[in-house]
């Protein structure tokens, strides 16, 4: 039924256990896993006189390898189940674009993903990625907790 699935993975715990998931349940339907980790760009606020500077070219590279260590966590599980793979980072500001546009663009016919289950003030200033793919998306999501 579901042989491409996409699952985003941002290397918290709740994606680890995703990922886990994602990988058995490719075991048990024959499906390939396509990973993406969405890198966020640093927002830099006014910072006055207060002279706190921080480097762009370290904080994308830092988060460069940070994604990379997140998709080859989910690569390293799908080689050990003898998944088909393929790891993808991207950058946008608006992560859930990203994660529909590559569910289109790698034909995946299922999206697997962490949801925080962030409420309240937490949920309005951090907002919901798993309800912005939600609301974007045609395809069916399956949203682990």
């Amino acid at each position: 039924m579901f042989k491409s699935i996409l699952l985003p993975t941002d290397g918290s715990d709740l994606s680890e256990k995703a990922t886990a998931t994602a990988v058995e349940f490719a075991r048990l339907h024959q499906s390939r896993i396509t990973a993406i980790s969405v890198i966020q760009p640093l927002l830099m606020p006014s910072l006055g006189d207060s002279g706190a500077m921080i480097s762009i070219d370290q904080y994308e590279a830092d988060m460069k390898n940070a994604a990379r260590q997140h998709i080859d966590k989910v690569a390293a599980a799908a080689s050990a189940a003898g998944i088909p793979f393929e790891g993808i980072i991207a950058a946008s500001p608006n992560p859930y674009e990203e994660i529909v546009d590559a569910a289109k663009k790698y034909g995946c016919d299922l999206i697997m993903m962490a949801s925080h289950g962030r409420t309240g003030l937490s949920k309005l200033l951090l907002g919901s990625e798993t309800q912005s793919v939600l609301s974007h998306t045609t395809l069916p999501v399956l949203v682990l907790r």
